[in-house]
């Protein structure tokens, strides 16, 4: 649902009660004692009209959330997890509903909902009642796409909600409230007390967002990693001045998102928050050849070595291409949609196996050496068929093989 007038608060209700019967959690409403209310995302997201495979839902109850959480999953036979037995957290997993049970923590709904992260999260709706209370203005916040907070203490509650704005603004395009601005820039070196693993997990969701790159020109601008100098290296992009119209829907969301991490952590970061070796390994190769074109002219590498560009950066090349002169961008990423393209898309006519069946070699580095050769000369059209390809591998042998006195 995308209502035009949000101030009518029927329609929503309306929404809301439909998509909890749709989902079939409303068996669990019974459970709920009397000042129970649903609150945040799941509330935001009927409203903006986002439809998610997997939902959260937020209750919070005046008491025993722990109690009442373990009825319900029993009464449902669902999983129960227990969040944080402190504090009274539970979580109930039902399918693709993640169902998670708090208890309030302020002596008023209103002082509960001033202490979450922002306005357009602290909008409730009274189970009992059937109505929203919304004290923080959160539906006219949704209405002009505006993210703010009540107050600065809400972010360093938790230090995550910094990094969550930029998400915000990724996934729904929202602007940040000038106050809420000055609060992370005053706090942002605090956002090094969260979990590495939380931070990681909040990346990626910023850098796979449909308006990913207006967050990461905010994420440079308020510079939330590392010193003034990382972002002097050559190595990160005018964000603003890529135009992505050339790439497809499919090309945007495969290989733009490591574009993106690139651009915003150094290798040391990328290790610090627990980035996978892969995604750290294909930065680095990102990296290694951004710096010889710094030195080189792309058109002036000798056949080697952009064959091995080619070899290293084949399965990820369009998270490179805009490292490449504006003239040659179209062109690569052109070839390199073209699977039959030798060089773009590296292969052999050949394998080790048949090498050594028809030239009685011996495994060894000889090989390998013998494969990428043979590889090259495909690439750039000097090699056939299956016969040229064990000529030529016997010629580089006789050239090649280590001599024996």
């Amino acid at each position: 649902m995308k209502s035009n007038n949000l101030t009518d608060h029927t329609l929503i209700i309306n929404e809301l009660e439909t998509s909890i019967k749709i989902h079939n959690w409303n068996s669990i409403l019974p459970f709920l004692p009397k000042g129970s209310y649903l609150v945040g995302g799941y509330i935001r997201d009927i409203i903006l009209g986002r439809g998610n495979e997997d939902i959260d839902v937020d209750i919070v109850v005046p008491f025993n959330a722990i109690d009442i959480g373990k009825k319900i999953s029993e009464n449902i036979e669902s999983k129960l997890i227990i969040l944080d037995k402190k504090r009274e957290v539970v979580r109930i997993i039902l399918n693709r509903i993640y169902i998670d049970i708090s208890n309030q923590t302020s002596s008023t709904i209103e002082g509960d909902l001033c202490s979450r992260d922002f306005s357009i999260n602290s909008i409730a709706f009274l189970f009992d009642k059937k109505c929203l209370f919304d004290p923080l203005n959160g539906l006219k916040d949704l209405e002009t796409s505006l993210l703010r907070t009540y107050a600065e203490t809400n972010l360093l509650n938790d230090p995550l909600r910094i990094l969550r704005c930029f998400r915000f603004v990724s996934e729904l395009n929202f602007k940040i409230d000038p106050k809420l601005s000055e609060f992370i820039n005053k706090n942002k070196e605090k956002l090094y007390l969260v979990a590495k693993e939380r931070i990681n997990c909040e990346i990626h969701k910023i850098v796979n967002g449909v308006n990913a790159l207006e967050a990461l020109i905010l994420i440079k601008k308020f510079n939330i990693f590392g010193s003034n100098n990382l972002f002097e290296d050559s190595f990160f992009l005018d964000l603003k001045e890529i135009n992505f119209a050339e790439f497809n829907q499919e090309e945007k969301e495969k290989f733009l998102p490591l574009l993106f991490i690139s651009q915003i952590l150094d290798e040391a970061s990328l290790a610090e928050f627990n980035f996978s070796k892969a995604e750290i390994a294909k930065i680095k190769l990102l990296r290694k050849w951004h710096y010889l074109l710094k030195k080189k002219n792309i058109t002036k590498l000798n056949e080697l070595d952009r064959f091995v560009l080619h070899q290293e950066l084949e399965m990820f090349l369009p998270s490179f291409i805009f490292y490449l002169p504006h003239n040659l961008r179209f062109d690569w990423l052109s070839r390199w949609r073209d699977k039959d393209d030798k060089l773009f898309h590296p292969s052999n006519l050949i394998n080790g196996d048949v090498i050594k069946k028809n030239l009685k070699i011996e495994d060894g580095p000889i090989i390998g050496k013998l494969l990428q050769y043979l590889s090259k000369e495909l690439a750039y059209k000097r090699l056939n068929n299956f016969d040229e390809a064990i000529y030529k591998a016997k010629q580089w042998i006789e050239q090649n093989a280590p001599k024996c006195d």
